[in-house]
């Protein structure tokens, strides 16, 4: 499979319920920070504000990951604890509803760090 160049172009490679959780994290960071620019980083949907890294998630066979560095990972350490995490990710399972409340919070917190 070539690279996406879009962000449609990547979730084109996704079907069913994981491409249903990805739409849903999509929209839920387009809604949080409509600013935001869409693009693909890292072979991923990625979003920049202010020309500054914001949020990005990306689909695998058992979850979807999401990636909110530098910072956002720090000021959510709690809420992120009961899910399986890597350094600057945190893995949302397929057999477990998306905490989408969550990662609006975590696109806020991180314009706020962008726009201090």
């Amino acid at each position: 499979m070539s690279k996406p160049e879009t962000v449609d172009d990547y979730l084109a490679a996704f079907d069913g319920d994981t491409r249903a959780r990805l739409d849903e994290m999509r929209a839920t960071i387009q809604a949080a920070a409509p600013e935001a620019v869409e693009s693909v980083a890292y072979g991923m949907p990625a979003y920049k504000l202010d020309k500054k890294p914001l949020v990005y998630f990306a689909g695998y066979a058992g979850h979807v990951g999401f990636y909110a560095t530098p910072n956002g990972h720090e000021a959510f350490a709690e809420e992120f604890a009961s899910y399986k995490q890597g350094k600057g990710s945190v893995q949302f399972p397929h057999d477990q509803p998306l905490p989408l409340d969550l990662v609006r919070r975590v696109v806020d917190f991180r314009i706020g760090a962008i726009r201090g």
